[in-house]
């Protein structure tokens, strides 16, 4: 049985041509999403991979509207794979029910975790340069030394953490990042 899947990232997006193809491909059956590809809460699809079982194939139209990474994609193929299952993109060319499709995956898989490390390369040379050039690394704090010195008085008045973070505009967590309860008194404390 080919089973059909297509997914368009937001709603005002149209899945009709999508759906057109996979039925020239002759789906018998077709999930749909409106969501985003890094979402992971995706019924469509659950709702697909729930309906294949072994020798069947799930057609897409493309391969990016599986998901974002080629990592999840590998991942999702070789769970396919396992339960004996093809994966079919129209317009990529792949079919994992052959020699050559299966190949051609794998090497795309390969080429997408090349990209991956080349990123993080860039990325840790990009960061090391700045911090060389007297910068710091990451975005910057949001609690901001106005903020700091607000939350420093409330503090002092005898505030609840909570209700200090939220008259700043930070969260509970941040809050606590700059002022850990190991370094501030208990209100009436000195």
């Amino acid at each position: 049985m080919l089973i059909g899947y297509a997914r368009v990232s937001t709603a005002d997006q149209d899945l009709a041509l999508q759906i057109d193809a996979l039925n020239a491909a002759g789906c018998e059956h077709i999930a749909t999403d409106k969501a985003s590809g890094a979402s992971v809460v995706r019924p469509g699809l659950t709702e697909a991979l729930c309906k294949a079982r072994k020798g069947d194939t799930l057609v897409i139209w493309k391969l990016d509207r599986l998901g974002r990474s080629m990592k999840g994609l590998v991942d999702l193929a070789a769970e396919l794979s396992v339960r004996g299952i093809a994966l079919r993109s129209l317009t990529d060319g792949i079919d994992t029910a052959t020699h050559t499709g299966r190949l051609v995956f794998h090497i795309l898989g390969s080429i997408a975790e090349m990209e991956r490390e080349l990123i993080r390369e860039r990325t840790m040379a990009g960061l090391a340069a700045r911090r060389k050039a007297g910068g710091g690394g990451g975005r910057k704090s949001v609690m901001t030394p106005r903020k700091r010195d607000m939350a420093v008085k409330l503090l002092a008045a005898g505030d609840r953490p909570q209700d200090v973070a939220e008259a700043v505009g930070v969260s509970v967590s941040t809050f606590y990042r700059h002022f850990p309860a190991s370094g501030r008194s208990a209100p009436g404390d000195k």
